[in-house]
């Protein structure tokens, strides 16, 4: 199941996004805090998704509408800070949360959108 993300979510955001990082920066902090991501949740423009699969969060992804004044009032997508955890990769769950990115932006008319970082292909 794909969700907007909630504050109970924080640790398995935290070890996701250390996976992201711990091969180019080992020394990061990560400091996801829950009122960060009720503030994202509330956010009409922002999106933290997190893909759970038998009650355990394996994935996530941040999209964020940002304003573009190329095409009237048409907004576009950026995806970044997309992560399958380690031990779950080669399940298609990166391919789940790419379907859900497109169906949202079909969904929402947006013009193009970008995938700014990608831990692993898909």
């Amino acid at each position: 199941m794909i969700r907007q993300a909630e504050a109970k979510d924080v640790s398995a955001l935290a070890d996701l996004y250390r996976q992201l990082v711990c091969s180019v920066a080992p020394d990061t902090a990560i400091d996801v805090r829950e009122d960060r991501i009720d503030e994202i949740r509330a956010d009409p423009h922002n999106f933290l998704f997190v893909l759970e699969i038998n009650d355990r969060i394996c994935g996530t992804a941040l999209l964020t509408l940002c304003l573009d004044p190329l095409y009237r009032y048409q907004p576009y997508a950026i995806l970044e800070n997309f992560v399958i955890d380690e031990g779950q990769q080669g399940k298609s769950y990166g391919k789940m949360l790419m379907r859900l990115r497109g169906t949202f932006l079909r969904r929402g008319g947006l013009l193009e959108n970008y995938v700014a970082q990608q831990q692993h292909p898909l």
